[in-house]
Parts: structure tokens; sequence; C-alpha cells
């Protein structure tokens, strides 16, 4: 029998993943510092447990948004079901988040 995938819970879960996963925060969080100017970045010694206190929030739309080139709408949009997520970004979100793809993606009959 051919499965579907439920995107509303698949999206569900990347939600719950920008919410409490701390590797996808590490990840995020590089990313973002190290696109900025110089003048901008903060100082990072490269070891989180210096920047607990940012470890302890969840990443914004917006941030994870910059982080995979796309409108915050659109992460919205995958959080949401209205809009499914590319092969190429869910493979990615996995590997920044390192988790499994079978973890994430909800599947119907």
């Amino acid at each position: 029998m051919r499965k579907y995938i439920n995107w509303q819970k698949t999206g569900y879960n990347l939600q719950l993943l920008r919410n409490d996963n701390i590797d996808l925060r590490r990840y995020v969080c590089g990313a973002i510092n190290n696109s900025k100017p110089d003048k901008e970045k903060r100082l990072c010694s490269g070891d989180c447990e210096s920047c607990k206190f940012e470890m302890d929030r969840s990443i914004s739309r917006v941030e994870l948004a910059q982080v995979f080139n796309v409108s915050e709408s659109v992460i919205f949009n995958w959080e949401i079901g209205k809009t499914p997520v590319s092969l190429e970004d869910m493979l990615f979100y996995c590997l920044v988040a390192k988790v499994k793809l079978e973890d994430i993606i909800i599947f119907e009959e």
C-alpha cells in the first residue's frame, strides 16, 4: 500500500526541533555569527558552553530562515504543513540537527 507524507504532522516535528534541539541551535548560532561582518561578530570561543544563555532560547523562524536562505514565511509554512519541504532542505535539516529523516517525517496510508 502506498504511503503519503503527512506534512502537517511532519511540520510539527520540525517546529519541535527548532524549539528543542541543541545541535540545531549550535549550528544556527555559528552560521549566523559567521555571516556577520567582523565588527558585528560576537566573541565566540567555539565552545558552546560559553554561550549557554543563548543556547537556552529557541531558534526564531527568522534565524532559521537565514540558514536555509528562505523567508520567515517559508519556515512558517513548513511548520504548519502548508508547504512541503524539499528533500534537499529536509536532508540538510537532519544533518545539522543530527536526527534521522525517519524520525521527522510522518507517513500515513
